[in-house]
């Protein structure tokens, strides 16, 4: 049986939620992910995936992952895709570079693009997957990045990935999630990376 004060209760409830509703609005939000788990870069990419199943564009730029790789999946799903642009530009993923030189060319040619994509007025959100790498690798300046963050354009969602996001990076973001590793099939049983599952 309902008492006055369930009733008080669920006044005061619906009072706060109308208060918050009236106060919402869009806002382009920077989202990293971040962490040592796997995820990151998948995360990232369903939201692409949700931007364009809405009728937005999506950008998706990538620092590491160079097409004389594999023949990745996301890259078989964005060229189907009508809406998903996708740039992989990376000369491979590595975390002993031979060639620093061309790494840190490469990486800066690739935030040209990032920032291209977003002033380009094209899409609704842009991913900068891998990103949190090459800063942490000191191949891109994170003041470069900040500086963008800060002055970025009101409509446009940027999504951070990668390992070892700067606390800058972390303080500058609207939402923020770490993936954390529990159990890997490498380091247990030494099974390398699958299609499918990996790539």
């Amino acid at each position: 049986m309902r008492t006055k004060e369930d009733d008080d209760r669920t006044r005061e409830m619906l009072a706060r939620k109308k208060k918050i509703s009236a106060k919402k609005k869009d806002k382009a939000l920077v989202i990293v992910f971040t962490g040592n788990g796997k995820g990151k870069t998948s995360a990232a990419l369903l939201m692409a995936f949700r931007t364009v199943a809405h009728g937005w564009k999506a950008a998706v730029v990538q620092f590491l992952k160079s097409p004389k790789d594999f023949r990745y999946g996301e890259q078989i799903i964005a060229e189907k895709l009508e809406g998903l642009d996708f740039f992989m530009m990376g000369a491979g993923f590595t975390w002993n570079t031979n060639n620093r030189e061309l790494d840190i060319q490469t990486t800066l040619s690739t935030w040209e693009k990032c920032k291209e994509c977003v002033l380009s007025g094209k899409y609704r959100l842009v991913v900068w997957d891998e990103i949190n790498y090459v800063i942490d690798y000191g191949f891109l300046p994170l003041d470069a990045v900040l500086e963008f963050l800060k002055n970025k354009p009101p409509k446009v969602h940027i999504v951070l990935t990668g390992r070892n996001a700067k606390p800058e990076l972390i303080d500058r973001a609207n939402l923020v999630t770490e993936m954390k590793e529990i159990k890997h099939p490498y380091k247990l049983e030494g099974i390398i990376a699958q299609k499918g599952v990996e790539y």
